[in-house]
């Protein structure tokens, strides 16, 4: 615990852009050491300390102690459009909820994580074709098949440990990776159309497997105009993985293709693939499969929505995770915490966690 609080008293001095030696000297320590041991956990808090900490920093007590909290031990990058700073830090408060959630139920009911993380042996200085050559060799070596992304979040769980989380988020989140200590996450907003879903789940991967080499950016713009190298690494990785050249080959050839044939092409295979039609075009352009001159008598409007006015009506898939929901339901069902605290924390009333639980095939703790 002790670590705990030294971390979370470090994450409110940053956040209040405070240095060491303000904060020691608003606690009235002699000297700057005192704190850093408190922050990195070499020194215990004793318990008129705490009560400082929570008046200085503008707290209640129980910010420095509450097991369902992320609180500067959870590193967030966030895939995003146009969301208001402080609504972003509320939602990311919120969401670090559900991680601090199973982090914590997931060790009383006995759940390890995984001994060793997935990385990525690419840097700042690799080429857009090392990263391709990366997605690929991912997509061949875990055996995602014709569909790479119907499997890929299935694999992340499985074969990772990586928790894939599938939530409502504010407007403008279209997904996010967080890195712990000993847990890697990823978010996706669950209401974007399919190819967007697996297409961010894609690009979160590379981020969670390079974050050591590569961290990214706390907020990234999903539509900037310029974009960093970095995420330009990770989106052709991303667009590889989903769209390997093997699962490519399967549709022949596209040099022949024009107009109206070429669009409907495109729209048919990215629907098969559940990729977004534009992702398959620059994908193939990129392969060379597409000429410049075909690339260019595409209308962009043409391939918006795959080829449909609007979004086909889509049922978005369950809320959170199969992993997650069945570390919630043990710890319900062994009595680790009430029924009425972890539907607080989740956001959801407890008339809904019959459906949830359904939803994910798991069996309803004896609560329900």
């Amino acid at each position: 615990m002790t670590t705990t609080i030294g971390t979370r008293i470090k994450a409110l001095r940053e956040q209040r852009k405070l240095s060491q030696d303000e904060l020691s000297r608003a606690f009235g320590f002699k000297d700057r050491q005192t704190l850093s041991a408190i922050e990195t956990g070499e020194r215990k808090v004793a318990a008129d300390e705490l009560l400082r900490a929570a008046e200085i920093l503008g707290v209640r007590m129980d910010y420095f102690t509450d097991p369902f909290l992320l609180a500067g031990d959870g590193q967030f990058s966030w895939r995003q459009t146009g969301v208001d700073g402080d609504k972003l830090r509320g939602y990311e408060e919120a969401a670090g909820r559900f991680i601090a959630a199973f982090r914590t139920l997931g060790r009383q009911v006995g759940h390890k994580p995984p001994l060793i993380r997935p990385t990525l042996s690419l840097t700042r200085q690799s080429s857009y074709d090392d990263a391709i050559a990366a997605g690929e060799r991912f997509a061949a070596e875990f055996g995602l098949g014709d569909v790479p992304a119907r499997r890929l979040a299935e694999i992340m769980a499985e074969k990772l440990g990586i928790l894939v989380l599938m939530v409502d988020p504010i407007e403008g989140v279209s997904g996010a990776a967080c890195q712990l200590p000993e847990l890697d996450v990823v978010l996706i907003n669950r209401n974007e159309v399919a190819g967007r879903r697996h297409f961010d789940l894609a690009h979160e991967l590379f981020h969670i497997m390079t974050w050591k080499e590569m961290p990214p950016e706390h907020i990234e713009e999903a539509m900037p105009v310029k974009r960093s190298r970095v995420e330009q690494l990770a989106d052709n990785f991303a667009s590889a993985l989903l769209m390997p050249s093997a699962v490519l080959d399967r549709f022949g050839d596209w040099a022949q293709l024009t107009e109206a044939a070429l669009t409907d092409r495109l729209n048919e295979v990215a629907d098969e693939l559940l990729v977004t039609s534009q992702a398959l075009r620059w994908r193939l352009f990129g392969m060379g499969r597409l000429s410049r001159e075909q690339n260019m008598a595409i209308s962009d409007d043409t391939l918006r929505n795959n080829g449909r006015n609007k979004p086909g009506k889509q049922t978005p898939p369950p809320l959170f995770s199969k992993p997650f929901v069945r570390i919630v339901a043990t710890a319900l069902d062994e009595g680790k915490t009430s029924m009425r605290r972890i539907a607080s924390i989740l956001g959801l009333a407890i008339d809904d966690f019959g459906e949830l639980f359904a939803a994910h095939g798991v069996e309803a703790p004896y609560e329900l």
